[in-house]
């Protein structure tokens, strides 16, 4: 195993003024099934497709330990879930990794707890882990989240045009990118 991957698979708790991120795992089930029942969520992140409990549950059997991804879940100071933040589809040759999120409902949208576990995990990507590149593709119309991405310190690095069809019109996806060496706003 390299040390990128150790540094994954021991994935800590991290820690903000309002949120905990803990491993995603099996004791989360109840939590990712409702998640995936937001149909507003599934559209901003272009998700298809349904998923049954066995699918869910082998999924997230296999993620404590795993050396190529961290998948969080995100609670706030009463311990309720809020959504999940992974890190994935990791190129340990070019220290990167893709990046994406997903609160769990529209009440949870715009109260900043997206930005913030972003920065806790960006922060530990780089700075523990020792990754060189987090990247992600935004959809044109998630106009909010790609606010929230530039506020982590992700820049727009280009855009696939026609990159989605959903109810019957074509979206752009946005490619963000944010190297170590870049700034981290506050």
């Amino acid at each position: 195993m390299s040390v990128i991957a150790d540094r994954l698979a021991a994935q800590p708790t991290l820690t903000t003024d309002r949120l905990t991120l803990v491993q995603l795992g099996p004791d989360h089930l109840d939590e990712t099934m409702a998640a995936l029942g937001d149909h507003d969520a599934m559209r901003l992140t272009g998700t298809r497709g349904t998923f049954t409990r066995e699918q869910v549950r082998a999924h997230l059997d296999r993620l404590p330990g795993a050396e190529d991804r961290a998948d969080f879940a995100i609670a706030d100071a009463d311990g309720t879930y809020l959504g999940e933040v992974v890190l994935n589809e990791l190129e340990e040759d070019d220290l990167a990794v893709n990046y994406r999120i997903a609160l769990a409902g529209p009440s949870l949208r715009g109260h900043g707890y997206g930005t913030e576990a972003g920065r806790a995990v960006v922060d530990w990507a780089f700075d523990e882990v020792g990754l060189h590149r987090i990247s992600l593709e935004v959809y044109a119309f998630n106009p909010v989240a790609r606010r929230s991405y530039e506020k982590i310190g992700f820049v727009v690095e280009g855009r696939a045009r026609d990159a989605l069809r959903w109810g019957g019109a074509w979206i752009d996806a946005v490619r963000m990118a944010m190297l170590d060496s870049d700034p981290r706003p506050r």
